[in-house]
């Protein structure tokens, strides 16, 4: 348990500190590549003023305008038009001021751009504008090959840093929540190891006890008070081995014997044994298994979850109500599930059911039995299976408990 919270916290770190970087990043990378085009678009804005060229000189008031608006500008950009009529022939083709293009592939450019609908956007490394003006129309293009290169260099090397900084935190995550777990996990093995050695040592008291009332029973024959102490012994050391048996499961988590056997058969063997009890009660236990479903596993243990659940279906079922069990295969999955109707079951008690010695009667009377461990041993079983244990109400006066095994 303490391996998955440790796994389960570096998860959720890793996984936080992602989405973080992410958002930066793609942020970052947005904002960049807006700038681009922004710059782009205010070139090719002066370009088109001027017919497709620079102006020889820029106006003064263009020396205030934003960043990319230098005297320089000229010199720094490349660029080609394309003069079309109004069909979309190519009329004439400007390519002075790039090497790169020649008049041949600048008419193919154009004649590319004419078909879409778009006013201005990307072709390969060209940033394009389509303007009209006395009937014509003309496409000019800006080589933003640089740009996007730097913008693409500037991805690569924020995903690259991210990924080594996820890396490096990843690293240190493991070994500080190795020494965060750790107090943790000295106490959890310490109550573990209490839990045992305390039930092998009530077994011996308990042991003499059962002997003693035997002999007072033998001397004084049978009555109440030898009753009382005899049943209240039974449950003590019912409840001791219980606790033990929970306690060893949890060392031995994820260690099962890993032997295939009919879950069908065992299904539905128990709940034959459970048909004579809900009877009696008058309740009805109804049962649909699929056949020939096998699956690897400890079959004791398995038999014990079945077993488990069955039994708390009948404790629990209010009188007349109705107990059903499935056990189907869909796709790589095995569903088990165990329905019964109850009196009153509110949802805020659902995510409890699983706790240890948690009972639905808060009166915790011995009418029905049982010290709200049978959950508990039944979730650990299934986990060690890596299975998936759930329980849900539609109606607070039913509940539903599924099992998923994995095939």
């Amino acid at each position: 348990m303490i391996k998955r919270l440790r796994i389960k916290l570096v998860a959720a770190s890793m996984a936080s500190l992602f989405f973080v970087l992410l958002v930066i990043g793609g942020i970052a990378g947005v904002l960049n590549y807006r700038r681009i085009v922004e710059e782009a678009d205010r070139i090719l804005e002066v370009l088109e003023e001027n017919g497709g060229t620079f102006p020889k000189r820029f106006p003064e008031e263009r020396k205030e305008n934003p960043p990319g608006m230098s005297p320089e500008l000229p010199y720094e950009s490349r660029y080609f038009s394309v003069l079309l009529d109004q069909n979309g022939t190519a009329v004439l083709a400007d390519t002075s001021k790039i090497v790169s293009i020649d008049t041949e592939e600048a008419i193919e450019y154009a004649s590319e751009v004419w078909k879409k609908e778009k006013e201005k956007g990307f072709l390969d490394d060209y940033r394009y504008w389509k303007c009209s003006y006395n009937g014509e129309h003309r496409i000019i293009f800006l080589d933003c090959r640089r740009q996007l290169e730097n913008f693409q260099n500037f991805l690569f090397t924020t995903f690259g840093v991210s990924g080594l900084g996820l890396l490096s935190v990843f690293l240190l995550m493991i070994y500080f929540s190795a020494r965060i777990v750790k107090p943790f996990s000295d106490n959890y093995e310490k109550q573990k190891r209490f839990i045992t050695d305390a039930g092998h040592e009530l077994k011996t008291p308990l042991t003499i006890i059962e002997a003693d009332t035997a002999i007072l029973e033998m001397d004084f024959g049978e009555n109440e008070w030898i009753q009382d102490i005899q049943g209240q012994t039974k449950r003590l050391a019912d409840l001791t081995n219980t606790l033990v048996k929970l306690s060893r499961m949890e060392e031995r988590q994820g260690k099962n014997v890993q032997v295939e056997f009919p879950l069908s058969d065992t299904v539905e063997e128990v709940v034959h044994t459970f048909q004579a009890p809900a009877k009696i009660q008058e309740k009805s236990l109804v049962c649909s298994v699929a056949p020939m479903i096998s699956m690897k596993g400890d079959e004791k243990a398995i038999r014990e979850v079945v077993t488990i659940l069955l039994d708390n279906a009948v404790k629990y079922t209010d009188t007349k109500g109705k107990i059903s069990v499935v056990l189907e295969k869909k796709k790589n999955h095995i569903y088990l599930s165990v329905y019964n109707t109850t009196e009153y079951l509110s949802k805020e008690q659902i995510p409890c059911l699983f706790d240890r010695f948690y009972r639905t009667d808060s009166s915790r009377n011995s009418q029905t039995g049982g010290y709200g461990l049978g959950l508990s041993i039944a979730a650990a079983t299934v986990d060690s299976h890596r299975g998936k244990i759930i329980a849900e109400t539609e109606d607070e006066k039913s509940l539903r408990i599924k099992v998923i095994f994995p095939v």
